[in-house]
Parts: structure tokens; C-alpha cells; sequence
């Protein structure tokens, strides 16, 4: 173990004897260092190195049985239990597990580093970007096949588990163009004509607009800003309403959906909480700059969302009601959505 790293590992250690409770990642922000830089100092006690093959990895993680996968940004944290499966590694795009409960998109194209991680009775796969950031983790839980897990850090350990790790600083986000330089017209006409709520992320490229900018610049009727504490209000009606919800979390790695019912909701401090058997959110309203309600029209019928975002402009979630390619919104959803434009 280099100096540095041994250097860093009693940092550690002395901020978790003052403060037992610490997360991995505020631990990181406190240090001024990344969450994977911790791991690292943890390396042969703990913590093991694995090769980055990701759809290998991945796709043996089918074998795990229950899990919970865990997906967050700064913002807000998706935890869903169920079993990985139908892994499709296929797209050089976008990598896919859809099923009932485990339901991702993934952009391996931003994945670097992956470690098995042991603390105590608390087993899992964890994946970091290339600034050391963690996308996404994979716990296991007391469902779940831990002769799998064994197997899969056995299969996938990296030779060199002292490797020398360099970490780099994922690219700046592009300057937003002024709304002078936008074909504004054409944008709107665009809009209005979609028939995929899939077909609007590649009409914001084409026409060079931030995900913030295109709401801004949105056809008549088709994006409402509303107060930020609506976003509470939401999540609170579909679970008094018993009304089914899609809720998406992801970071430049990864988006993880559930769709479902949500039942028991709570907050602790700053933090709303969604508090289910098998789906938690933990969402830190303090960092809520903007929400929207968007709308798309489809071959199947307006989509509505609530669009959630920081003061970055990017996004931290987004609500629909539930629903299937060639079925109609929920009426329910549209109600609920209703009510918050009132």
C-alpha cells in the first residue's frame, strides 16, 4: 500500500470513529476525494478489484437471485429489490435489464471500475466512472445466492489487485447555446408532431436545446412549471390514491425505473421518503431548482411526466403514471397531474 493511499485510509478511519454513522460518499466529499479512492484503501480486507468486464459481470449477476440494486445521483437515491434479468448487451448504445422489478438502462460506455465489496454481513458489486463516481451498486440480500456472488468475484477478480488507479474528471457539460441561435419554430413544430416519448432526447440534440432550455422553449401547452413542493405532493396523492407510478433515477451511467404502487411515505429532515418492502427513494427536496409537468404526444395518446431537476439543469427524477408501449395513460395519472396544475 503506497503512503498515499495508507495516508488516506487513516483519514478515514479517524472520520469514521467520529462519526460512526458516515456514508461512503459524504465520507468522499468530506476527504475531497472519490467514493472509489476509499475503497481502493481497503483492498485484500474487504475490497476486491475485478476486471472491467461489465456485460460478464452483469450477466452473471442473473445468478444472485434477490438483490437490491441501488442507483443515485446527488439528489436522490433509487433502491429496488428483485432478480436481474433478460440482460440484452446487444446495443452499443444502451445495455438493458427489463423485468418486473429490476428494470435498467445502461450506458457502459461510462463504466471504468468494478470492485466486490464485504463489509461485515453486507455483500456487493459495486461500479464506478472513470472519476471515481460511483453509477451503480448491487447488494445482496437475505434472499439471495451468496454461492453466486462467491463465484462471480472468483471468476472476475483482476490479477493485480495493487494496480496503480488513475482517475480523471468526467468532461464539462456543454454551454447552453442562446435561445437566439435555436430554430425555435421548427423545434415546436418537432415537438408537436413526436409519436416515441424515446424520440425526444434525440430532438433536443438536433436541435443543439438543454434538456431545461426545450421545456423553456415548448410549444404551447406542452410544459408548466410548478412549485418545487408540488414534486411532494405527487408522490403523496399516488399513494393515498392507490395509483400505479414509474419512477425513474439515473446518472451519465445509468437510469433504474420502478414500476409500481407506492405506499408508506415519510421524511427525515430535508429528505421525502418512499419506504416500501421492495422500493425505497430517498429524494433531498433542499436541491430541487426546477419541476415541470411535460407533455409528449405518441401514437398512443398524450404522456405526461413530472420532470424534476437541479441547479445544474440535469435531471434528478422523473415521474409518469403506468404504462406499456400501445396502452393509454392512467386516467388516474392524468388526474393526479391535474390537480397539481390548479
Amino acid at each position: 500500500m503506497s503512503i498515499l493511499v495508507n495516508d488516506l485510509k487513516e483519514k478515514w478511519e479517524a472520520l469514521k470513529a467520529e462519526n460512526p454513522h458516515v456514508r461512503i460518499r459524504n465520507a468522499a466529499e468530506q476527504l475531497g476525494v472519490s467514493e472509489a479512492e476509499l475503497l481502493l484503501t481497503n483492498v485484500g480486507e474487504g475490497v476486491t478489484v475485478l476486471k472491467a468486464d461489465f456485460p460478464g459481470i452483469l450477466t452473471e449477476a442473473e445468478q444472485l437471485g434477490k438483490v437490491m440494486a441501488l442507483t443515485r445521483n446527488d439528489e436522490c437515491v433509487h433502491e429496488r429489490k428483485g432478480t436481474y434479468q433478460n440482460g440484452d448487451f446487444s446495443s452499443p448504445h444502451a445495455q438493458l435489464f427489463v423485468g418486473e422489478d429490476i428494470d435498467l438502462r445502461i450506458f457502459l460506455n461510462h463504466w471504468r471500475f468494478a470492485f466486490a465489496v464485504v463489509e461485515g454481513d453486507k455483500k456487493s458489486l459495486q461500479f464506478f466512472g472513470k472519476d471515481g463516481l460511483a453509477l451503480h451498486k448491487i447488494y445482496l440480500t437475505k434472499n439471495s445466492n451468496e454461492e453466486a456472488f462467491d463465484a462471480i468475484v472468483e471468476k472476475f477478480k483482476d490479477e493485480d489487485q495493487n494496480q496503480a488507479f488513475t482517475f480523471e474528471a468526467a468532461a464539462p457539460k456543454q454551454a447552453e447555446k442562446p435561445d437566439a441561435e435555436i430554430d425555435v419554430e421548427g423545434f415546436k413544430k418537432a415537438w408537436t408532431e413526436l409519436k416515441d416519448t424515446h424520440d425526444f432526447f434525440m430532438m433536443t440534440r438536433k436541435y443543439g436545446v438543454s434538456r431545461t432550455q426545450a421545456l423553456r422553449l415548448a410549444p404551447e401547452g406542452f410544459a408548466k412549471k410548478i412549485d418545487n413542493a408540488k414534486v411532494v405532493n405527487i408522490l403523496e396523492d399516488a399513494s393515498e390514491k392507490n395509483t400505479p407510478i414509474m419512477v425513474f433515477v439515473g446518472n451519465r451511467g445509468i437510469i433504474q425505473i420502478h414500476t409500481g404502487n407506492v405506499k408508506k411515505t415519510l421524511w427525515h429532515q430535508q429528505w421525502f421518503n418512499i419506504m416500501d418492502p421492495d422500493f425505497n427513494l430517498h429524494l433531498d427536496v433542499t436541491k430541487i431548482a426546477e419541476a415541470w409537468i411535460v407533455k409528449k404526444p405518441t401514437e398512443d395518446g398524450e404522456v405526461t411526466a413530472i420532470e424534476v431537476f437541479n441547479k445544474e439543469g440535469d435531471f434528478i427524477v422523473q415521474f409518469f403514471g403506468k404504462r406499456k408501449p400501445g396502452i393509454p395513460e392512467l386516467q388516474e395519472w392524468k388526474d393526479l397531474v391535474a390537480a397539481l396544475e390548479q
